[in-house]
């Protein structure tokens, strides 16, 4: 899949997938919404084996792999592939200050791309990282799961509805999540 996407079956990977232009799209409720409904949807039909996640106002990281059978490169390209139309469409109806500006950012960003019809929501790649040791997948989580405490969004990592902090923390998250050994 794309560019730089150097993803192998089998294995446990960290990920980023990031809007374009790193705009600050996911401050609105319903689209965060949609971007957990499009992870709970890819978990439950696609094989997507979710065991980290934070989504932050421009990005997207995961920790992830794909169930056997399944490729993770298919699943995340038919995640973006859902999300950039889903998105788009909340935008287009929904109440948003930002809209024209927001719709000119995502087609000016698909206008260089001839396989792009419309507008262009994420970045090309996911930049994925082989989570090859115990040591790394604890530097990922946290780093993944302090990114909102940096960003000033929240004082506890758990206290951060969009993000798997919670459930490392005991208490129930948005989404299930798998807990790496």
């Amino acid at each position: 899949m794309g560019i730089n996407n150097n993803i192998s079956d089998g294995y446990l990977y960290f990920l980023t997938m990031t809007v374009v232009d790193w705009v600050d799209v996911f401050t609105r409720p319903s689209y965060k919404q949609e971007i957990v409904n499009s992870l709970k949807f890819c978990q439950q039909n696609k094989g997507l084996e979710l065991y980290a996640w934070c989504l932050m106002t421009n990005h997207l990281h995961l920790i992830a792999s794909a169930a056997e059978g399944h490729n993770l490169s298919d699943i995340l390209r038919d995640f973006k592939k859902h999300t950039n139309k889903s998105i788009t469409k909340i935008i287009k109806e929904e109440p948003e200050s930002r809209r024209e500006w927001l719709l000119d950012r995502l087609e000016f960003s698909g206008r260089r791309n001839p396989k792009i019809k419309n507008y262009k929501f994420w970045q090309d790649g996911n930049d994925p990282k082989e989570i090859h040791s115990n040591e790394f997948l604890d530097q990922k989580l946290d780093y993944l799961h302090m990114n909102p405490v940096k960003a000033e969004i929240v004082s506890e990592p758990e206290h951060y509805w969009y993000s798997s902090a919670r459930d490392y923390a005991g208490e129930k998250g948005l989404l299930d999540v798998l807990f790496a050994d």
